[in-house]
């Protein structure tokens, strides 16, 4: 007997959606299974917190937790603090964070036998008694490192990044993974495992990303030492938002062995790990403890290149270039007055300030960062949500997964209406092997250019915007352009830090209704739309130097956080 065509196709597709249901219930299930064990997790927190209050009634964890960390590491080292004390005083504070952000994934529960072992240490290192927070995609043995996507759930690494085993012979003790958005190609913090991170200044704005959840936890006081990574601005947003410092090294100077990544083998837009942490200080002792033996002795592609701390404690006068703008991100009213304030108050501290002309930001970000990052059109990124549910990745996933016709249509059509778009689009086509070599060698000669106009002005270091106050959630999904005046120095593969140096003012405020962009396409009316609302929210700036001159930015970065707070007593 003939089964009729329409019947057969009806057969099939009730099949394919039986399938696809039994797929995405296999999911939900995987990720039920994953937040009940997050919620364990805090539940052993809590538990460990209580047991250590009862035994030890006397301790003060509200004396620890205001220390500043070369003091507390000071006090570790010399005895005078207890690491227990210290361990289970910020494993309450965590708690909290946690309980008021959704900031942490996991806590590491070996940390509490790390922390009786402390003792027993053969030598103790310079991060010796520390509890420090780790991201998502950081290795940690034993544990996920997921990304956000469910599938890498169940999966725990075979060993620890050469990161985390560097902070452990440094003494340091790791204690919590930390959230991040899915895929890490956001500057918010949200997935469909764990869900949405908030800031701890203010719950309705994202703490940035992909490093969201660090940047919460330290935000909050919940850590005093966070690592995470920056492949566009992922450390420096979270920073910036949360009101504390960051840095992004060269990509090279600390080791990304155990560190995964969304787009693997991409070498277009240069990725880095570094340390976010509440004050500049405290970001030098960290990179001081990893740039040791251990470091490159565990990872030989690392340059034996120790902390240079004549550079750093150096009180030379600086000669400072300076831009308000990179003409493509129109900044916001607080982003350009910090700039303006912190220059002035350099200036005042007997530093020069030299005008640096910035251009073609908008060719960096289409044809240097969004191409080099989706060479291949964006199939291997969407390979990565095979099997997986999508989670507010906006308008790049949603490019990636377009044919090239359509590409070409679409880029041709908004050009007149979008031209930011049309670019966007004309970037993500698939490019031959001979176009990547090509565009490998664009970088490198744009870097070359930037080294002599920078050099031309005889300049130490840059004092550059960062994109700010926190958005709103949800914003950094529809905002994917904003990244202008971060991407630019992954593309450069310059370090660069952020450090907070004031507030939004009601003045502020006012005179954001009149921000037009540069533009005035969608985007730059949305980015409106997200900054308003900030009055008393963080804004920073970013101090870049060039490549393997960690010290010299940090050094920067210490002057710009000085002046800032003898200016602003109470930030």
């Amino acid at each position: 007997m003939r089964v009729p065509l329409p019947a057969l196709l009806g057969g099939s597709a009730l099949l394919l959606l039986l399938l696809r249901w039994r797929r995405r219930r296999a999911l939900w299930r995987k990720v039920a299974e994953a937040q009940e064990r997050q919620e364990r997790s805090l539940v052993r927190m809590e538990a460990a917190v209580q047991r250590f209050r009862e035994q030890h009634p006397s301790v003060s964890a509200a004396s620890i937790l205001s220390l500043p960390l070369p003091e507390l590491s000071k006090k570790l080292r010399d005895g005078s603090l207890p690491p227990d004390h210290v361990f289970y005083a910020y494993v309450g504070k965590a708690l909290q964070l946690a309980t008021e952000t959704n900031c942490i994934t996991e806590f590491l529960q070996e940390s509490e036998n790390q922390v009786r072992k402390a003792k027993l240490m053969e030598r103790q290192g310079l991060l010796y008694g520390v509890p420090v927070s780790i991201k998502d995609s950081i290795d940690c043995q034993g544990h996920d490192s997921t990304l956000g996507f469910i599938k890498n759930l169940n999966k725990p690494a075979a060993e620890d990044s050469v990161v985390v085993q560097v902070l452990k012979r440094q003494g340091a003790i790791p204690f919590v993974k930390t959230n991040v958005p899915q895929s890490l190609i956001s500057y918010d913090c949200k997935n469909l495992i764990f869900g949405q991170t908030r800031n701890p200044l203010l719950y309705t704005r994202t703490p940035g990303g992909s490093s969201g959840g660090e940047g919460a936890l330290v935000g909050g006081g919940g850590s005093i030492l966070g690592i995470g990574t920056d492949v566009g601005g992922s450390l420096r947003f979270p920073a910036a938002f949360c009101g504390i410092c960051a840095i992004k090294p060269t990509g090279k100077r600390l080791s990304k062995r155990g560190i995964m990544s969304a787009v693997v083998g991409q070498k277009a837009v240069a990725a880095a790990v570094g340390p976010l942490a509440k004050d500049v200080e405290s970001l030098a002792l960290c990179l001081r403890a990893l740039l040791s033996e251990d470091m490159f002795s565990l990872d030989s592609t690392v340059p034996p290149l120790p902390f240079n701390e004549e550079v750093y404690s150096s009180t030379k006068p600086l000669r400072i270039g300076y831009y308000e703008t990179d003409f493509f991100t129109m900044p916001s009213p607080a982003m350009r007055r910090a700039v303006r304030q912190t220059k002035q108050l350099l200036e005042e501290a007997g530093h020069t300030l030299v005008p640096f002309e910035l251009t073609n930001v908008d060719h960096v970000i289409f044809n240097y960062c969004v191409r080099g990052m989706f060479a291949d059109g964006g199939s291997c990124f969407v390979k990565k949500f095979k099997g997986e549910m999508e989670n507010g990745m906006g308008m790049f996933f949603w490019l990636a997964k377009t044919p090239h016709w359509l590409k070409t249509l679409l880029s041709w059509t908004s050009k007149p209406f979008m031209p930011r778009l049309s670019s966007i689009i004309r970037s993500m086509t698939e490019n031959t092997v001979d176009e990547v070599w090509s565009l490998h060698q664009e970088i490198e000669d744009f870097c070359h250019q930037f080294i002599a106009q920078w050099k031309k002005l005889n300049l130490d270091v840059m004092l550059c915007p960062m994109l700010g106050p926190a958005l709103g959630i949800g914003y950094p999904a529809k905002l994917s352009v904003a990244v202008s005046y971060t991407m630019l120095y992954n593309a450069l593969d310059f370090p660069a830090g952020v450090v907070p140096v004031t507030l939004v003012t009601d003045e502020d405020e006012e005179q954001l209704k009149g921000y037009k962009g540069y533009y005035r396409d969608w985007w730059d009316r949305t980015l409106a739309k997200a900054f308003r609302g900030s009055v008393g929210m963080p804004v920073a700036v970013q101090c870049v130097a060039l490549p393997w001159q960690e010290e010299l930015c940090l050094r920067f970065m210490k002057e710009v956080e000085t002046l800032s707070l003898k200016k602003n007593s109470f930030f």
